[in-house]
């Protein structure tokens, strides 16, 4: 294929992005029309953005690699996306009746809208947005660089300035919108992208022979990387703040259980696509020197052009449409908490869609600028969700559903996670055996949230309390620049 056509179609791409971006952006009346939708997200939105957000970069690139190097053990990242999804809506849906705006908001309230883990929990969830922003910048580019030979550096800047664009124009409704079309693209091109891999191999018939066909990776040395690959990615579903965004935009608690159960299912069906054409890829061509490029060979090198650069938008639909999630999530974290946080005030209404639009910005600048030194997208995934999420997620789980949980268990099981994976990477033998720190991460963060919060106070304020506390700072974002009553804080 040739890459200035590529980059052409690319460009074209981007470009019918950005005017659907502006025709929405006329409706952006205030930060919460900007960073949630107004709270009134309907069921097929909901779901078009949330399948789309689900089929990133890992689904496509990441899986794809996997199955090219492990078979069938490609599909495990799909299978841990699809459950985590299935349990996001079973314990979570029901937060939508709190109106919560962040996640940060969400886990202060199940500790007494304690200001300490809610500011701990800002900054992670602002530091995993930015990292999941990283890994479709990284994964995105590989479509630049490898086809149309760009320098990596030149494609990261690329990509992110691309999407990052449409963003910051049209904010979270942009983002539905932009999802649900690019949902559709993505599924159709993975649907013709495996029919046309498994006839190059000579038909279905021909799958159960292949190199990688078999399910080794459920036995021996293989089973506890592969468990440990799934486990990462629910951790990830469960605790990546642009999936509660889906939660807080919907329009009722039954959109989202709705468009959450789907999805999951769906996503659990869709598992076996990417690891399929990875198996595939690996039968054509077993010597490519990034396990990465497998998607991008086939849709390249194997295929007629224009079916090629159908598959080739689809993957980067995926990748776009993950990040631009990601995006509004984190800049809706860096006003709605951080800024409080250091700032004792919420920002200015009149000036918070204008605002909100340069933190976009930087967040892409500061997302561009982590993933410089990346190389693989599993690696890369993999060890951010257990450093930053494992312990977030436990932390989560613990205050929802174990009332004598404390914010200092709380914020102990933030740090119980991270510290064991800091500990996991200086041991490569430890690592290599259970295929990455997310498991044991998670067991640290347990035993740590469960031991400190035996030992320390019980919370004396009450839910109603806690979200009367969170509603007053909410309603100082609504109106006007205002501080917050540091009494209700403390």
């Amino acid at each position: 294929m040739s890459p200035t056509l590529f980059l052409v179609v690319f460009l074209l791409y981007i470009l019918a992005m950005i005017g659907l971006s502006v025709w929405i952006s006329r409706w952006q009346k205030s930060g919460e029309d900007f960073l949630l939708g107004n709270r009134s997200i309907p069921l097929l939105l909901v779901l078009g953005t949330t399948i789309a957000t689900m089929v990133g970069t890992g689904s496509s690139i990441g899986a794809v690699g996997q199955g090219y190097a492990h078979g069938w053990r490609g599909a495990m990242f799909g299978v841990g996306g699809g459950l985590g999804m299935l349990l996001l809506g079973k314990l979570f849906a029901n937060v939508r009746t709190h109106n919560f705006m962040t996640m940060s908001e969400e886990i202060s309230f199940y500790y007494g809208a304690n200001r300490w883990i809610k500011g701990l929990v800002a900054i992670s969830m602002l530091l995993a947005s930015i990292g999941w922003l990283g890994a479709h910048i990284l994964g995105g580019s590989y479509y630049l660089e490898y086809v149309g030979k760009v320098d990596p550096v030149a494609a990261k800047a690329i990509l992110a300035f691309g999407f990052g664009t449409y963003v910051v124009i049209g904010g979270y409704v942009a983002v539905v919108w932009t999802d649900t079309i690019q949902a559709i693209v993505l599924f159709v091109g993975f649907l013709l992208m495996t029919v046309f891999a498994v006839q190059q191999i000579g038909g279905p018939s021909k799958i159960s022979s292949l190199n990688h066909s078999s399910f080794e990776f459920l036995q021996g040395p293989q089973l506890l990387p592969s468990i440990s690959l799934a486990v990462a990615i629910l951790i990830g579903v469960l605790g990546t703040p642009s999936y509660r965004q889906r939660i807080y935009s919907a329009d009722s608690p039954a959109t989202v259980k709705k468009s959450f159960y789907w999805s999951g299912m769906l996503y659990l069906v869709f598992c076996l696509l990417p690891a399929l054409i990875g198996i595939c890829v690996y039968q054509l061509n077993p010597n490519l020197e990034n396990q990465d490029h497998a998607f991008l060979y086939m849709a390249n090198e194997l295929m007629p052009m224009a079916i090629g650069m159908i598959f080739l938008i689809a993957g980067l639909s995926a990748t776009m449409s993950s990040a631009s999630s990601d995006a509004i999530a984190a800049v809706a974290i860096l006003f709605r908490d951080v800024y409080v946080m250091f700032t004792g005030k919420m920002p200015n209404r009149d000036r918070m869609v204008r605002s909100s639009r340069w933190g976009l910005i930087a967040i892409m600048v500061a997302a561009f600028a982590i993933t410089l030194p990346a190389e693989n997208i599993i690696r890369y995934i993999k060890d951010m969700i257990s450093f930053i999420m494992s312990g977030l997620v436990v932390s989560t789980l613990m205050g929802k559903y174990w009332r004598r949980a404390t914010w200092q268990g709380g914020i102990a099981a933030i740090l119980g996670g991270g510290i064991c994976t800091v500990v996991f990477k200086f041991n490569p033998g430890l690592d290599a055996f259970w295929g990455g720190p997310v498991i044991l991460s998670v067991v640290c963060a347990g035993v740590a949230g469960v031991l400190v919060s035996v030992v320390t106070p019980a919370s004396r304020v009450t839910d109603s309390e806690a979200l009367r506390i969170l509603a007053t700072e909410r309603r100082a974002m609504e109106s006007h620049d205002e501080p917050i009553d540091e009494d209700l804080l403390s």
